[in-house]
């Protein structure tokens, strides 16, 4: 009976009390979080393809649709949405919350492995991504330089902070934008070309031939064994220049007679 006593004998102490206990209960309803309707992330898996120069229709026909018809089989698939784009398919596949995201990644990674062999030659190696691989970036880290070009720049943020950033808790995906990536650049010139019957299926079917490197065996002399390797592969300007393309009886038409190769990057089209 203390409470009614003190509210009687005292009543202003029991009127703030009251107004004490509705400051706090209206502070703890708005601060309080709505557990029915939690703040989930729902386990998300992208797979991004990258077909350069394909037009919109070509990527969702050759690639896109593939990817969903091979994809639509695994365990968990709550939704999958797909974008076709020129030069590019985006395929998110949104899982149910019980599933487990690596082992969700590992089925897709093994789904599209099996299928690369059925996607276009000419496109990149498909990238498995465990986020939105169009969400928005969460940070920015700008890289400058006096001493560096943007090619040199994009070739030390690969090399030393991609890999690094990537495992940090948390972070799902390194993205660097506006990279200029080093790429052997081979400008053709069309009257050159033609004054000497060459194509540009000519200029490509020399380039895959022999620009790359070959397993060359191995060599086995009593209890030693020595590994071969082919290499052929051209790094310098020079010897992509020096490439031979036709041979008709000892005329040999090199790539430096029917183009300008320079080193520069894969592409210009970003900033």
């Amino acid at each position: 009976m203390i409470l009614p006593t003190v509210s009687v004998r005292k009543p202003v102490v029991a009127a703030v009390a009251a107004l004490l206990l509705v400051v706090l209960g209206v502070g703890a309803a708005l601060r309080m979080p709505v557990r029915e309707y939690p703040d989930v992330d729902p386990p998300i898996v992208s797979v991004s393809v990258v077909y350069p120069g394909a037009a919109a229709e070509v990527v969702e026909r050759d690639v896109t649709q593939i990817v969903e018809d091979n994809l639509s089989g695994i365990d968990g698939i709550k939704k999958i949405d797909s974008t076709s784009r020129a030069g590019f398919s985006l395929t998110d596949i949104e899982f149910v919350l019980s599933r487990d995201l690596d082992a969700a990644a590992a089925d897709v990674r093994d789904k599209v492995s099996a299928i690369v062999g059925e996607l276009p030659e000419e496109i990149d190696e498909p990238i498995i991504s465990k986020a939105r691989a169009d969400a928005d970036a969460m940070m920015w880290v700008t890289l400058t330089s006096d001493q560096r070009d943007r090619r040199a720049l994009t070739d030390y943020a690969i090399r030393n902070l991609a890999d690094p950033l990537s495992n940090l808790p948390g972070v799902a995906q390194v993205v660097i934008g506006g990279e200029r990536r080093y790429a052997m650049r081979v400008w053709l010139d069309a009257q050159r070309m033609a004054a000497r019957g060459v194509t540009v299926n000519d200029v490509a079917a020399a380039l895959r031939r022999e620009n790359l490197e070959l397993p060359g065996g191995r060599i086995e002399t009593g209890p030693r064994e020595l590994t071969l390797r082919t290499d052929t592969k051209v790094e310098e300007t020079q010897g992509f220049r020096e490439l031979v393309i036709r041979d008709d009886q000892g005329y040999q038409v090199t790539l430096g007679d029917v183009a300008e190769v320079t080193r520069g990057a894969e592409s210009y089209r970003s900033a």
